[in-house]
């Protein structure tokens, strides 16, 4: 399956895109040109870098090389940007940490969320639906997590969106679902998190008649396979990442569809963090509410083969190819990109990172 969208000719994509200027009438301050598309370059290096990587055992170095290459190529890209999804607080990161200035440092003014490999252990263990991803708003309409690490959510196509409840039972919503399909129950798909936290739902969603799609990580790609029409999964349930919410939300944003999330935390010291922070632990927190406005731009690329997306595969002694998505959307454009790089050029720009 492969989500929406053209298909751009294979490119070796070193070569800065032509995005133009801005519409007429425009202020210049808001990001009316398509970052999407040089967001992809991004992604594109990040997963090339932690290819290497892939079933070596290290995710540590894995993600280490995928932010490395990310961060570089971040720099040229024509925008002032600020972290508010990162790597962890700058005492933990040392680059691409929450609240990092990235980019040129010229308009548009644009909150930024990363995830250089989502899918570490993916990655490392050689694993399906490793990819590299970025997403990014206007300035200050990306929700902030803060300490809220965790949060419980849910995520269809559009067509089922109005059915999404975090109130109601899966016992009653799988049923809906399968009528507004005009399926049976038994035909429905629910991807979900391996965790022990999920065995009271895994229990209620197989009592009803549904199958379970258990995964070990990865719940950015599988909330984009559940939104994506014609797909074999009908819903994303289950407590994961936060950021890994938002990141989701801004890509759904894009293709249509609709993710709702509550916060959860872990603890009583995470809870009253949170309570001291002014977070509301009982509001649902729908896509647009996660990441507000249209000026929203999403890009993905597959580090490991994948439902989405095909993985980095090397060709000869100097060759690769990449799969990605590039998401706006003001336009809802959805495109997917195949790339061929020349590994050895592209060592002589960002040096040894790619392999």
């Amino acid at each position: 399956m492969r989500a929406g969208g053209g298909v751009v000719a294979s490119a070796a994509m070193e070569d800065h895109t032509d995005v133009g200027s801005p519409p007429q009438g425009s202020s210049g301050s808001g990001p009316d040109r398509n970052l999407a598309m040089e967001l992809v370059r991004t992604t594109e290096y990040a997963a090339l870098a932690c290819a290497r990587w892939i079933g070596r055992g290290d995710k540590e170095g894995a993600d280490g090389a995928a932010v490395d290459a990310m961060r570089i190529l971040l720099d040229t890209v024509a925008m002032d940007g600020l972290v508010v999804i990162g790597e962890g607080e700058k005492d933990e990161a040392p680059m691409l940490y929450n609240g990092e200035q990235i980019g040129d440092g010229s308009p548009p003014q644009v909150d930024i969320a990363v995830d250089p490999l989502e899918g570490t252990e993916l990655c490392a263990k050689g694993l399906p639906n490793a990819i590299a991803t970025i997403a990014l708003s206007e300035r200050g309409t990306m929700f902030d997590p803060g300490p809220c690490v965790y949060m419980l959510k849910m995520a269809t196509s559009r067509d089922l969106a109005h059915l999404l409840d975090l109130d109601r039972p899966l016992r009653e919503t799988l049923p809906l679902m399968a009528k507004e399909k005009g399926v049976s129950v038994g035909d429905l798909v629910v991807i979900m998190l391996d965790r022990p936290r999920h065995e009271d739902a895994m229990k209620e969603i197989r009592e009803v008649g549904a199958r379970i799609r258990l995964i070990p990580h990865g719940d950015v790609s599988a909330a984009l396979v559940a939104v994506t029409e014609g797909s074999p999964v009908d819903l994303l349930y289950g407590i994961g990442g936060t950021p890994e919410g938002v990141l989701a939300a801004a890509a759904i944003k894009c293709t249509g569809g609709q993710l709702l999330g509550r916060l959860w935390p872990r603890s009583d010291e995470e809870r009253s963090a949170a309570l001291e922070a002014g977070y509301d632990l009982d509001e649902v927190l729908d896509r647009d509410r996660l990441v507000a406005g249209d000026d929203i731009f999403f890009a993905a690329t597959g580090v490991t083969d994948g439902e989405m997306l095909e993985g980095v595969h090397f060709i000869g002694p100097q060759g690769a190819t990449t799969e990605s998505i590039s998401m706006r959307a003001r336009s809802g454009t959805v495109r997917t990109i195949t790339a061929r790089h020349d590994r050895a050029k592209l060592r002589e720009i960002v040096g040894e990172r790619l392999g």
